[in-house]
């Protein structure tokens, strides 16, 4: 595997911000201004969508009281999760089986007992800037909507936007991460942030300025996940001589 040489270990260059831009919960005191906020946000609005159409909305979440609770429902459906993972399962994989559903189920009194109160999740209410990401389901050219399987097509026209404010945030010296979890109790949710009907949340952005950053990440390399021609074929390599 090639390992990064130059100004791909810079974290101010496109190639050093994708090599970089890990995960980040854990937050100092320092405020994130709306002036930042809009900044990222300004550059972040370039993300590619279908036919333009730029289906999202940011939620800020100042209020606290609002705050309160979209944590509260978010803290609600972090036990269901961790659930499944006390459970041995992929959390909400499509491919889950009844009994899948049910194991999690059962685990899920052992999730909150296990309850961090200084963790992510339960400190949410308290992160310096919280954004919950909206798509218009009207809006997204879903493909795959007709298929006899989960369809997921659609957020194509959402996530690299909410990836943007990640990178955008990162160039300004911020960290954070995308979380679906409180996706999950969605309902519950549309009256506090007063959705429309055709609305969906997307996502939550939390942002701060980092305690630490991870200096170097973890991923498969490109020959674990490329092949040639079929889903079986040769790995893609570099320099490959019958290229």
């Amino acid at each position: 595997m090639n390992e990064p040489t130059g100004d791909l270990r810079d974290s101010t260059t496109l190639a050093g911000a994708l090599r970089a831009s890990g995960a980040v919960r854990e937050f100092t005191d320092d405020v994130v201004t709306d002036s930042t906020l809009y900044d990222i946000l300004d550059d972040a609005r370039f993300a590619p969508s279908g036919g333009n159409r730029q289906p999202w909305r940011v939620i800020v979440l100042r209020d606290p009281d609002q705050r309160r609770l979209v944590a509260e429902t978010y803290l609600e459906a972090w036990h269901d999760y961790v659930g499944h993972v006390l459970a041995g399962l992929v959390p909400f994989a499509p491919t889950a089986t009844a009994q899948d559903r049910l194991s999690a189920l059962e685990r899920r009194g052992d999730a909150v007992a296990k309850s961090d109160p200084r963790g992510f999740a339960e400190t949410l209410a308290d992160a310096p800037a919280l954004l919950l990401v909206t798509v218009d389901l009207s809006q997204l050219a879903a493909t795959d909507r007709d298929l006899p399987r989960y369809t997921f097509v659609g957020g194509a026209s959402v996530y690299p936007f909410v990836w943007n404010v990640l990178l955008a945030a990162q160039a300004r010296g911020l960290g954070g991460v995308m979380t679906t979890v409180a996706t999950r109790l969605e309902d519950r949710l549309r009256p506090v942030l007063k959705l429309d009907d055709n609305d969906a949340v997307a996502a939550m952005v939390v942002l701060g300025y980092p305690r630490r950053r991870v200096a170097r990440l973890t991923r498969r390399p490109v020959e674990r996940f490329t092949t040639l021609d079929t889903r079986n074929g040769p790995a893609l390599e570099p320099n490959n001589p019958s290229a």
